[in-house]
């Protein structure tokens, strides 16, 4: 056994880091970091870690902007956070996430790459000829791409200054919050109440709703305070004005909700975030074929027995309204429920919830899934590193929403990204998406969601208990990433042996898109074997190693009753599923509808591995059939469900199905404790 008590997480400077809560409120999320509202902690701290404290004060006085808007704003683009000067996902730069995006070879460089999923519907067969070629994703021009080209024009600073030294990043955006006052035609108060409009302003935001919105969690974060170590090891706190006053004009609507929406156009969505709905497309791609259909299924979710139990994260490889017209194409064969820009998180609803998008490449995971894509894209120059902070609020309330809707558990087996979603059949296992990628900050996401990972995570490690993946997402995790300067990552490496030069499991390297020697954080795995500093799991068939002094990347879970499978005795290996199909059987009583293979995926899991399941009781075998645009093959829309059952199962950086009557069912070992045994499974 090692000792996994360490979970207050450290920053590479000795830091430690703040708990964070989650308070909702009519105007958005409002963040508040180790405190009640009104009850900032002030921090000892040396001169060095003040350092980026002090620069704001010098730049909200140089350009007479109230220091708590400058330090509000930044909060809610980065949470203080320089990222080393590398970019967003959208071209974000810096502390106050200044953009700075060459459009064009944005869209050029898009235009190379992989695209939506070879097989939208996830279920083996081939997209249907199209009339027209597929829309790529492109990225729109405009001021809101040169933000921090701008500023350092206003501040006469070259704009790489204001990429990687964050005190010309906070004068450059002072500098605009000044400008966009006076043009206003606001005078430069001391009152932080009266800057709501150039606040709203500097979101950039595509419409007024969006605007707003931004501008209310700012004002949300100044009124309830905020205080921080960031990744760098700066020290920032944000004292609370719990009494403050904003001079916000009449809420102002976006262009798609002035005009009244139809019964089948209101979006499904928390209040709080003023969502549109932009239907994607349902349409045929040749007309004399009513089977040439796209981008999605109709359904009648969960009522017509087909239960919601996973939330999907993806990034959209375009920007945000040409991935809305992406998915308003039916050549693309691709959608997703709903899409979150960046600049200022406002959400867009595209598919009904009842209904089935195309967004996972798997079926079986359409079928159960609700999918959400977040505007993002590589840039040519400097590779992203991070999300901006509206897209996590705002993905995070509308996950809380949908949880708490369709009763799906906050944690990583249900809430989990598209490089989580199996291959539904071996051919399909080498394509298969990695997004939202190694940079996705999934401690933060799930501290947002208020479930924090590491809450349920202490005591020993003990071979045959469950280990969490745990790291830090700061400077004392950085994993090497081929063609990628040092940031935070999301995952620790796996190794054929417990020693840092023993060969990453699989011949995999460390290509960002190779998943097959990653395991993320949030996933959970049966422990194999300890050797000092080093925790071996059961992955992928395999024992696989990481690096793990006194827990620090992966922490116990003794939860008592965890359930894990084995295969059954007597058996040498089970096999892999990568969807979970009915037998034969179940589609006798549909003429029409031909029955679906079940056939294993190559993996298995041999005799004497242990795996966590990812339901305490297994699922049903179901398929639904969705032939034709409007219902009319025999038996078209019906759930065909089996009397096979399986289990979810994380089998490697992906989930997987076991068939129940393969395995035999247990619970995991805990300190002091032993394996309890069902054998009537």
């Amino acid at each position: 056994m090692i000792s996994s008590s360490r979970r207050s997480h450290r920053t590479a400077h000795g830091l430690p880091r703040l708990a964070t809560a989650v308070a909702a409120s009519a105007t958005g999320v409002a963040l508040v970091t180790g405190m009640t509202t009104g009850a900032v902690p002030a921090f000892a701290a040396t001169p060095a870690q003040n350092a980026l404290q002090r620069q704001f004060g010098a730049a909200a006085a140089e350009f007479h902007v109230p220091a708590g808007v400058l330090l509000a704003v930044s909060y809610q683009q980065t949470r203080w956070d320089s990222h080393q000067g590398a970019p967003s996902t959208t071209g974000n730069y810096n502390v106050m996430g200044l953009t700075q995006v060459d459009a064009a070879a944005v869209t050029a460089a898009l235009a190379k790459g992989p695209g939506p999923e070879a097989d939208g519907r996830g279920d083996g067969t081939e997209p249907k000829p199209a009339k027209g070629a597929p829309v790529r994703p492109k990225v729109q021009d405009g001021p809101a791409l040169h933000t921090l080209d701008a500023a350092a024009k206003l501040i006469h600073r070259p704009a790489a200054d204001l990429k990687r030294d964050a005190a010309q990043s906070v004068r450059g955006g002072a500098a605009l919050l000044a400008k966009y006052q006076k043009e206003a035609g606001k005078a430069a108060s001391a009152d932080p109440g009266a800057w709501y409009q150039a606040v709203a302003r500097f979101s950039q935001a595509g419409d007024p709703a969006g605007a707003d919105a931004f501008a209310d969690r700012v004002f949300a974060t100044i009124r309830t305070g905020a205080a921080r170590h960031t990744d760098d090891g700066q020290s920032v706190v944000l004292a609370a004005t719990p009494s403050l006053r904003v001079d916000r004009p009449v809420a102002r609507m976006s262009a798609a909700a002035v005009a009244p929406a139809a019964d089948d156009t209101t979006p499904e969505c928390p209040v709080e975030l003023d969502c549109d709905f932009k239907p994607a497309a349902y349409a045929l791609t040749n007309p004399s074929d009513l089977t040439s259909f796209g981008n999605y299924s109709k359904a009648n979710r969960p009522d017509d027995g087909d239960k919601i139990q996973y939330i999907v994260i993806h990034d959209t490889e375009g920007g945000f309204d040409s991935s809305i017209g992406l998915f308003q194409n039916p050549a693309n064969q691709d959608s997703s429920h709903y899409i979150v820009r960046s600049s200022d998180g406002h959400v867009t609803q595209l598919v009904h919830t009842k209904d089935i998008a195309w967004h996972a490449g798997n079926k079986s995971l359409n079928m159960h899934g609700i999918g959400i894509e977040h505007e993002g894209y590589a840039l040519p120059t400097d590779r992203p590193t991070w999300y901006s902070e509206q897209l996590y609020q705002s993905s995070a309330a509308l996950v809380r929403y949908l949880a708490a809707r369709y009763d799906i558990p906050l944690d990583r087996q249900h809430i989990i990204g598209h490089d989580d979603i199996p291959g539904p059949i071996q051919s399909y296992v080498a394509g298969m998406h990695w997004d939202p990628g190694t940079f996705w900050d999934w401690s933060h996401y799930m501290d947002l969601l208020g479930a924090p990972v590491c809450a349920n995570l202490g005591g020993p490690l003990t071979v045959g208990g469950v280990v969490t993946i745990s790291p830090a997402f700061d400077a004392t995790n950085q994993p090497p990433v081929t063609e990628t300067a040092d940031r935070p990552e999301n995952f620790v490496y796996l190794r054929t042996q417990p020693d840092p030069n023993a060969p990453l499991i699989n011949g995999a390297t460390t290509q960002a898109s190779d998943w097959h020697d990653k395991a993320v954080y949030g996933t959970s795995y049966v422990v194999a074997d300890i050797q000092g500093d080093w925790t071996a799991i059961w992955y992928d068939g395999q024992k696989a190693w990481f690096y793990n002094p006194s827990g620090q990347t992966g922490g116990a879970d003794n939860r008592p009753g965890r359930t894990v499978l084995t295969p059954k005795p007597g058996l040498a290996s089970i096999p892999v599923y990568g969807r979970n199909y009915p037998e034969a059987a179940a589609y006798t009583p549909y003429p029409g509808i031909a029955p679906q293979s079940v056939v294993p995926l190559t993996a298995t899991v041999p005799a004497g591995q242990s795996y966590v399941a990812g339901s305490d009781a297994p699922v049903q075998s179901d398929f639904f059939y969705s032939h034709t645009i409007d219902d009319s093959s025999p038996n078209d829309w019906t759930l065909v469900v089996g009397k096979d059952t399986y289990y979810p199962i994380r089998y490697n950086h992906r989930l997987a199905y076991l068939k129940a009557s393969d395995v035999q069912v247990g619970t995991a070992v805990t300190p002091g404790g032993s394996t309890g045994q069902n054998n009537n499974s």
